[in-house]
């Protein structure tokens, strides 16, 4: 029987150190702030942000939240960016996508400052994740994956981790970053050949394909660390991941539950990278 991974557990203790970062900033004058930018009322995207919001609040973390109409222009959009761009009380924004298909994601991701996209939007921070670069941000999920592990203990060197899902949100930066920390990294999507044999050889098996339950207890190693950072509803409209858990957790060492795993530490995560990015534009 696995030992279960808990995100709460991790956020709470990751939270008590951003606290003290944060009365520190507060000491100084200075108030880390964020903006959540959406277009409409989307029910999951509200759903993130009430989260998001709580978790900030919790941490003295000023959050604010831009919502804009759902027929506004790309131009006007991007007017919105540019201004929490000059907005010195602003040092995160968030944009929550997709966008409207009348806004070009591939325009407006530019449009965002490098200094202030805490969740790898502007390819300026994809390219700082591809390279090393620890002064950009990595996205806030696969964060959260990397925050995980190293809570409980579990050293990437030399390890065979297995990515399934190849999105530019999850699977290719967590590959970046899990090769930062020297394991030896398979990616595989929707044309691997016999997925099971990959995951197999797993020891630690990152599930972020979107695809409910796919991972099953025969395609999972024993004794493997596994991640499920999927959302997902079940037949019965159940949340759960894409990890089959009653059934894995029966043959992994170690696992995520989905609720209470890799979603509950995104948002301390997020707030983490706000409070990074504070300082970065208010010590010189």
């Amino acid at each position: 029987m696995a030992d279960i991974l808990s995100g709460k557990e991790v956020a709470q203790a990751l939270g008590e150190r951003l606290k003290e970062e944060v009365e520190q900033l507060k000491s100084r004058g200075i108030t880390p702030g964020l903006a959540i930018v959406i277009v409409g009322d989307r029910s999951d995207s509200m759903s993130y942000i009430k989260g998001a919001q709580k978790r900030c609040g919790e941490l003295g973390i000023d959050c604010r939240l831009v919502q804009l109409p759902e027929n506004i222009s790309e131009k006007e959009f991007i007017s919105q960016i540019h201004q929490l761009n000059e907005d010195k009380s602003v040092h995160g924004i968030l944009v929550m996508r997709p966008l409207p298909t009348s806004i070009s994601e591939d325009r407006v991701k530019y449009e965002i400052s490098p200094l202030k996209d805490v969740d790898c939007f502007n390819p300026v921070n994809i390219a700082k994740v591809m390279s090393g670069d620890e002064k950009g941000f990595d996205p806030c999920t696969p964060s959260a994956v990397i925050e995980i592990l190293d809570h409980y203990g579990i050293d990437l060197t030399g390890k065979r981790a297995v990515i399934v899902g190849r999105s530019m949100v999850v699977g290719r930066p967590l590959a970046m970053m899990m090769l930062r920390r020297n394991a030896t990294v398979t990616i595989c999507h929707t044309k691997t050949v016999d997925l099971a044999k990959e995951t197999s050889r797993a020891e630690i098996l990152v599930a972020a394909a979107g695809k409910a339950k796919m991972i099953k207890k025969d395609m999972v190693a024993s004794g493997a660390v596994v991640i499920d950072v999927g959302i997902n509803f079940d037949e019965n409209g159940k949340l759960c991941g894409d990890v089959d858990f009653d059934a894995v957790k029966e043959v992994a060492g170690k696992i995520t539950p989905v609720p209470g795993g890799v979603g509950v530490v995104t948002s301390t995560v997020l707030a983490k990278h706000v409070i990074k990015a504070c300082k970065m534009q208010t010590e010189s």
